[in-house]
């Protein structure tokens, strides 16, 4: 999930971004009138604008993740040997979990150790893993990370996190509106536009990384559930060896200073950067699914 969320949240600030840019550019600003602000106009205008740049980046989610990353989607029907063995057992598990249309099954090369699902329903859904994985994992472990991943589809995780970044987005904004207004009224008036327009801009990149902290937070009680659910979907013993092979491979990462597992928080560390990561460490995963075995 770590990957997914990324690239969804770095989707997601470029949008937001771009609408404001545009918005302040084409001088679109309803919520100003002659006495200054009108609060619930500004309200009302960055909940629409703020659900809709997250619901933007949900709609191109599967795309993104195909540029970014280089994934190469496996036609299930052309495809055989190890690949189509893949799409079938990703199938298998989906169908387990009462998904109605198969989601797409994709690779990328990479040595890290990582799968990702994305996409903007649980009926439109992309699960990719690294060829990576693929090498260092044996079958019951493979089989527990794509349970897992297919839990993330079956639990609506991207609806649900695309919900949570929408309400995000529109306190970002308002603030960022509110203080660019009240910043700009202490420059000339020629010069206010623009003093608005990047006090906007700057201030919604910053708050947009504070508003990262409380998605990843409400990202990482996910995976939690996500854990459980593919537990119930491949094993709780193909789960809980999955996770202790992640936690192998993460520490072996941190020992060859290997910047992608590092970067995706994979195991969990702890400090300031612990706010930002998108999983819980490791240990407190195998700890609380071991836990449900008793």
């Amino acid at each position: 999930m770590a990957k997914r969320m990324i690239l969804f949240l770095s989707v997601n600030l470029l949008v937001v971004v771009t609408i404001s840019l545009v918005m302040n550019l084409l001088g679109i600003q309803p919520y100003l009138d002659a006495r200054g602000i009108n609060y619930q106009v500004l309200a009302l205008f960055c909940l629409v604008w703020g659900m809709g740049g997250a619901f933007i980046s949900l709609a191109v989610s599967r795309i993104a993740a195909k540029m970014m990353m280089g994934v190469k989607v496996i036609d299930p029907e052309r495809e055989q040997g190890e690949m189509g063995e893949l799409v079938r057992r990703v199938h298998r598990l989906a169908a387990a979990a009462g998904i109605e249309r198969m989601p797409e099954v994709g690779y990328y090369e990479s040595p890290e150790v990582n799968a990702f699902a994305t996409g903007p329903t649980r009926n439109r859904a992309l699960v990719a893993v690294s060829t990576g994985l693929l090498e260092r994992m044996d079958r019951a472990q493979v089989e527990g990370v794509l349970a897992h991943e297919v839990a993330h589809v079956a639990n609506g995780d991207m609806v649900t996190m695309t919900l949570v970044q929408g309400v995000i987005n529109a306190v970002v904004m308002f603030v960022a509106r509110v203080a660019a207004f009240f910043i700009s009224q202490r420059f000339r008036e020629e010069s206010r536009r623009m003093v608005n327009l990047v006090t906007v801009l700057v201030l919604e990149i910053a708050l947009s990384l504070l508003g990262a902290m409380a998605a990843s937070w409400f990202s990482r009680r996910r995976e939690f559930r996500a854990d459980a659910g593919g537990a119930a979907l491949a094993g709780r013993e193909s789960m809980l060896s999955a996770l202790k092979a992640l936690k192998r491979n993460s520490e072996l990462a941190e020992l060859e200073s290997q910047p992608s597992l590092a970067a995706l928080k994979i195991s969990g560390r702890g400090g300031f950067m612990a706010l930002l990561s998108t999983h819980p460490p490791l240990e407190d995963r195998i700890a609380a699914l071991a836990r449900r075995e008793n």
